[in-house]
């Protein structure tokens, strides 16, 4: 079919009219593709995914969990990484309430996942020994009530919106409102996420993107650029690897994690972002952010062998990835007024040349003119328990 000349609109999940398409599938020749459909067999069972194709690049979107993004291509160059768990994984088989506190790492395999929304960062116990805060939070493992894509001609985007509400009776009601935006030819795509607090009464959020990538983008003699305020390690063996934490080793079995927290430099605006390039500057993954939205940025470096999960973890925040009670105690949770919403925007390009890489590289170099980098040799008492 013909590229669509008016504004196109095609819900296809409400669960408020019992809508579901349980196939869906536009094509417009080399312009643009959308569809929908539910996987089958083994952990992927009754997962739903929307698959998107700009004519630039493809990705495919997780409304069955928490509208995550699973992964993305441009050409033949796939975003994401070798999770030792096969995904998606369907919810039903995560335990998140597992008492080992960690049953979250079941599901863990997609490209972008958020972490919250009541809670996230490591798992926390009461005194009496009960699980208090799984890690990492619900919201990831949670589905869309509500999917919608639409057209929009004028500006020739593709838009793709969920709706995933993370809520229990006498605790926190929010609702996630995601939306992915990619405009035709372009290699980049957009994530504007809204939060809002649908209680009568005030509600706590805390909230991490997740986002995870591994070979050929993350592999030994890779590179990390990011304009540094301030940079801490997380501990002490991070704060033994202080000196590399920008570069990525070679994958090796039973190598520890690594973990920097920092505040990133930005211009006046509040622009910052993060380029990570592979070893010989050929390609990258680019993200761009407001540190008005996002006050902190966590780096997780897990070189593992492939086979168990080579990866490095980019990671906008409000929060650092610790335990709730501990972040909430230095003033990093939020808390949100009944009918508040916070909007959070992340942008993710695919640079496929070492010209777009060098381009991305500068722009990075600008946000840094902005801030002399602050750097601690060990973890700061107010940001690592």
């Amino acid at each position: 079919m013909p590229l669509p000349t008016s504004l196109q609109t095609w819900t296809l999940t409400d669960v408020d009219i019992d809508v579901h398409q349980v196939e869906f599938d536009l094509e417009t020749g080399s312009d643009f593709s959308l569809g929908a459909r539910t996987l089958r067999g083994g952990l992927r069972e009754g997962v739903r995914v929307v698959e998107v194709d700009n004519g630039c690049l493809r990705f495919t979107i997780l409304p069955t969990r928490g509208m995550g993004l699973w992964r993305v291509w441009r050409g033949d160059l796939e975003v994401g990484w070798p999770s030792p768990v096969k995904g998606p994984v369907h919810p039903m088989f995560v335990p998140v309430a597992d008492p080992s506190g960690i049953g979250w790492l079941s599901g863990f395999d997609e490209l972008l996942c958020r972490c919250g929304l009541e809670s996230n960062g490591a798992p926390e116990w009461c005194p009496d020994g009960k699980l208090k805060h799984p890690l990492h939070g619900r919201i990831a493992n949670l589905p869309a009530h509500r999917v919608v894509a639409t057209f929009d001609p004028t500006i020739e985007e593709i838009a793709v919106r969920g709706m995933v509400d993370e809520a229990r009776l006498f605790g926190n009601n929010l609702r996630l409102t995601s939306t992915y935006r990619a405009r035709l030819g372009k290699p980049s795509l957009t994530i504007v996420d809204e939060i809002e607090n649908i209680s009568a009464r005030p509600a706590e959020l805390e909230l991490l993107y997740h986002i995870n990538i591994g070979p050929p983008l993350a592999a030994a003699g890779s590179r990390l650029d990011a304009p540094i305020a301030t940079l801490a390690p997380k501990d002490a063996h991070s704060a033994s690897e202080l000196g590399i934490w920008h570069t990525y080793p070679p994958g090796q079995a039973g190598v520890r994690e690594t973990v920097f927290f920092f505040e990133l430099a930005a211009d006046a605006e509040g622009r910052t972002g993060v380029l990570l390039a592979e070893p010989n500057g050929g390609r990258g993954v680019g993200l761009k952010f407001n540190r008005r939205q996002f006050p902190y940025f966590t780096l997780w470096k897990n070189p593992q062998a492939p086979a168990d999960g080579y990866c490095t973890g980019l990671e906008p925040c409000i929060n650092f990835p610790n335990v709730k009670s501990f972040e909430k105690a230095r003033g990093r949770v939020a808390t949100l007024a009944p009918g508040e919403t916070r909007r959070f925007e992340i942008e993710m390009e695919i640079h496929d040349s070492q010209s777009a890489v060098r381009q991305a590289r500068e722009a990075i170099a600008e946000w840094q003119l902005a801030a002399q980098p602050k750097i601690h040799d060990l973890p700061r008492a107010d940001w690592s328990p």
